[in-house]
């Protein structure tokens, strides 16, 4: 009975009442739209019809999301960094993937969904959640440390794969208005793909030190040998097989809770399509909430983590979020696109092209010391502003 009790409170404590409602709630929008989708989103859709879906669908997928990031969070405390922070942004670009997508397979033509959905990103995490997290830990800590070699490398990655998806497609012969010819979207996704995975390799092998927070006042070579050692520490009184049981239950909910923002994602699709073009509303606008959307659970985790002086975890999620969405979106965008013959457009406009220019060297200068400073924050705060003003203004 002992044995019974400890389990039942083990079960408990993993899997919460908030947890298990979450995910009732969702599974239950889910069969509400599998069964009367058709009817409420169909070719006579109207539009108090449609906002009510909105306000459904958006609920669910959001607080969907901030399942799969709690329960991402909780593996990442369990497998330390950088494998914990890769769980979690590797969770939420897949939601991403799943929106753009459901938005390319509907029935209107959205050629720019991914280009714009990438670049949001970019701006969303890259200078609002950046300078919040700059500016927050700067005016409660003065200065927050990093390893300045692992955000390098992030920043190279960004350069590289953002360059090749965004801005090269405005400037190649023959291809015009940012289209890849199928040779150049065969090389381009083969290539992003094999530079995403050797980069990832290096990461949790070989050069994972260097995407940890670094230590205070103590060499880097003692700091590496205490991270061994509090890794190998769960061997006695069967505590590797406790982890073990929780890190599996916590993947199976975090596979429960991504699910329904897959099946949801065809009708979030439909309604934002239908919104977007009742309300004359700028095209891009479809890219920028499917940003906010999947990227809202993970700017807040980023923001917690400069809150408690953990800047190098700011960094890992929020850089490793833009490299994810660039290794992983660009080639399941080309892919969907050669395969449904639907037409994929990348190229960055003039005033994006500018924007993502001014970022990466902003980030460059931000970034190239050991420590933020507060006004760096406040200037990418600033031109996230600017990104807003030119979605509504272009």
């Amino acid at each position: 009975m002992s044995t019974t009790n400890t389990n039942s409170l083990s079960i408990n404590k993993i899997i919460p009442t908030k947890t298990r409602i979450r995910l009732l709630a969702a599974w239950s929008v889910v069969l509400l739209f599998s069964v009367w989708g058709d009817s409420i989103l169909g070719d006579s859709i109207q539009t108090m019809s449609a906002v009510f879906a909105f306000v459904i669908l958006l609920v669910t997928i959001i607080a969907a999301a901030f399942g799969v990031v709690r329960e991402a969070d909780e593996l990442a405390h369990k497998l330390g960094e950088p494998y914990g922070t890769l769980i979690l942004t590797l969770s939420i670009v897949a939601i991403e993937v799943i929106l753009i997508a459901a938005v390319m397979l509907g029935p209107g033509e959205s050629p720019t969904i991914g280009k714009d959905s990438i670049f949001s990103v970019m701006m969303i995490i890259m200078n609002l959640v950046i300078g919040l997290c700059i500016l927050i830990g700067g005016l409660k800590y003065g200065e927050q440390e990093y390893n300045a070699q692992g955000t390098m490398s992030y920043i190279a990655m960004i350069i590289m794969l953002g360059g090749l998806s965004m801005l090269l497609p405005n400037f190649i012969e023959g291809s015009g208005n940012g289209i890849f010819s199928t040779m150049q979207t065969i090389t381009l996704a083969m290539l992003i793909t094999l530079l995403y995975a050797l980069f990832l390799f290096f990461q949790m092998k070989a050069y994972s030190h260097l995407y940890v927070q670094p230590p205070k006042g103590k060499m880097n070579i003692l700091f590496e040998e205490k991270q061994i050692v509090a890794l190998s520490h769960k061997t006695e009184n069967g505590q590797q097989t406790t982890d073990t049981r929780e890190i599996t239950i916590r993947s199976v909910i975090l596979i429960a809770m991504i699910l329904p923002i897959v099946l949801l994602s065809h009708s979030m699709a439909i309604v934002v399509d239908f919104g977007i073009n009742a309300a004359n509303l700028p095209s891009s606008l479809g890219g920028v909430l499917i940003a906010i959307i999947v990227f809202t659970p993970e700017s807040m985790t980023a923001i917690k983590a400069a809150f408690n002086n953990e800047f190098q975890r700011v960094v890992n999620l929020c850089h490793g979020a833009f490299v994810s969405t660039v290794g992983l979106t660009v080639p399941a965008v080309l892919t969907i696109g050669l395969i449904t013959n639907k037409t994929v457009q990348f190229g960055l406009t003039p005033s994006e092209t500018i924007l993502f220019i001014i970022t990466l060297l902003l980030s460059l200068i931000t970034f190239l010391g050991k420590r933020t400073t507060p006004m760096t924050g406040i200037m990418h705060l600033a031109l996230f502003i600017i990104f807003v003003m030119l979605v509504f203004n272009p």
